[in-house]
């Protein structure tokens, strides 16, 4: 019987719901083998997640999801099956959490220019980590009553041109991948095809973050429809990259795909959990 693999999730160290420990307990319950917990640009949810998955029977893989940007994009680059504690991944985080402590505080400032006071409160309030980051506010202003659902909060407050946007100054393509091979990771594109670039600009960036050492595309996606499974593997194909799965869970109340719910990989894929 094959395994099931999930390689991207999220806790309450960045902007998922559930804490380490009930994220991985939730995983083991939902018949997940592997999970690799990606918090946005930090680690520090690691030694719970470890107590928990032993205790569960489950596999852990370390792993970080870093906010890297690129021509003009901001775009996420997974690290998988990292060392938690190497040095030089450990400041450059701290750089990016850093960076995203002032973002979080001049969106507030933004959004109480438009009239709506008290977000950064309030999205401080709802983060139980140390992020406070965009899904934050979005959940406190459907509180609110500013917009039916989260979709709605991005569309109409949190994008480019609106109110609340604040454009991201992350981390370099270059120092991002340098970070994770330096932890002894795996440098992985996150939803690739969430990034709305045309054919020839995504694949600009995947063979730019081959040549830079990078070694996988995430094919299976929660961010991904069926049919981009399939073009995604093309391109990691096209590129010889090994190819990823992870359902980018955030919390049980606005699952894209549910913990343990994943399609298998296209056919002709090269897993990248063979190569760990």
């Amino acid at each position: 019987m094959s395994l099931k693999y999930d390689l991207h999730s999220h806790s309450t160290v960045s902007d998922g719901t559930l804490t380490p420990g009930e994220l991985v307990a939730l995983a083991a319950d939902s018949g997940v083998d592997v999970l690799a917990l990606t918090d946005h640009d930090n680690v520090s949810g690691m030694p719970e997640a470890r107590v928990v998955a032993q205790e569960k029977g489950i596999r852990l893989i370390p792993g970080v999801e870093v906010s890297v940007s690129w021509n003009g994009y901001t775009v996420h680059i997974l690290g998988l099956n990292i060392d938690p504690e190497a040095e030089d991944l450990l400041a450059g985080l701290q750089q990016l959490c850093d960076y995203r402590r002032w973002r979080a505080e001049e969106i507030g400032r933004r959004l109480a220019k438009k009239g709506i006071p008290g977000a950064y409160e309030g999205a401080c309030a709802l983060a139980t980590g140390a992020l406070v980051g965009r899904l934050h506010f979005a959940r406190f202003l459907v509180q609110q009553g500013h917009a039916q659902d989260i979709k709605r909060v991005f569309q109409k407050y949190l994008v480019k041109g609106k109110p609340g946007y604040v454009n991201g100054e992350w981390a370099g393509l270059e120092d991002a991948l340098d970070w994770i091979c330096k932890a002894g990771g795996m440098a992985v594109i996150a939803h690739p095809a969430r990034y709305n670039m045309t054919r020839g600009k995504l694949r600009r960036l995947i063979g730019e973050f081959k040549e830079l050492g990078g070694r996988g595309l995430e094919v299976v996606s929660g961010s991904h429809s069926k049919d981009e499974y399939f073009t995604m593997a093309r391109h990691a194909q096209d590129f010889a990259l090994l190819a990823s799965a992870g359902s980018d869970f955030h919390g049980p109340e606005n699952p894209w795909i549910n913990l343990g719910q994943l399609p298998d990989l296209p056919p002709g894929s090269e897993p990248v959990w063979n190569h760990f």
